[in-house]
């Protein structure tokens, strides 16, 4: 039977859950009990049933909509004629089709979270590199391990997640990963730090001598602090 095609188990969830709570609060002793309760858990098995309904009807039309968009005719696409920046392009734009495919697969919203955080990052680091080809070796770890192992760990998570039991082994690997990636969005934010301290370094080379050449031509430090606060809110 296909994913779509199965029926929603949340209602019974919840039914059972229903039944539970009741027998612990309520006696049971008589026909008479149970009347009202098989009531509350038909009218609580449609309301939920419906729901699952609606959000499993959304989610197929959402994966028609997908699909349809694939299908179309690929353009080819322009080249910038330097084959590492069409590359990086290329990586870039499967990596976040990739991350947003496992966003909408996974349903944990912390996890839907850090992926937004980690495509974000993401998308941010290649478009700097992009932007400046000398600086792709400072990425080659990034590239060639992390990134990868980031995906593969999503993946992993997203799999074991759609199959609707919850053993040792898928709970505690899905645990793994949760608690790994709080470490993976700081080292993501950390990696785009790292491409802007060349940055960095020159606006300061550049502050010090400015500020060197405006006292060697008689500037007071009051006068050099005005500059600064004018410019400020400029």
């Amino acid at each position: 039977m296909s994913r779509n095609n199965r029926k929603p188990v949340s209602p019974i969830y919840a039914v059972a859950i229903l039944w539970l709570c009741w027998a612990l609060l309520l006696p049971l002793f008589a026909l008479l009990h149970y009347l009202p309760l098989i009531i509350a858990a038909a009218i609580l098995y449609n309301i939920v049933n419906n729901m699952a309904k609606t959000k499993a009807e959304n989610k197929a039309r959402t994966e028609e909509q997908i699909k349809q968009t694939a299908e179309k005719p690929v353009q080819e696409k322009k080249t910038t004629g330097n084959e590492q920046v069409d590359k990086l392009i290329k990586d870039r734009d499967l990596t976040i089709s990739e991350l947003r495919r496992l966003n909408y697969n996974i349903e944990n919203e912390k996890i839907s979270a850090q992926i937004d955080d980690i495509e974000a990052t993401t998308s941010k680091i290649f478009d700097h590199v992009i932007a400046h080809p000398d600086k792709v070796s400072q990425i080659s770890k990034f590239l060639n391990y992390y990134l990868p192992t980031t995906m593969k760990l999503l993946n992993t998570y997203d799999r074991m997640g759609s199959q609707g039991v919850a053993g040792a082994n898928i709970s505690g690997t899905m645990q793994k990963v949760e608690d790994t990636l709080d470490m993976v969005v700081n080292a993501f934010h950390k990696q785009l730090d790292t491409l802007f301290a060349g940055e960095a370094l020159d606006v300061s080379a550049d502050i010090a001598v400015m500020e060197n050449l405006m006292k060697t031509e008689g500037l007071a430090e009051d006068e050099i602090s005005q500059i600064k606060l004018t410019l400020s809110q400029e």
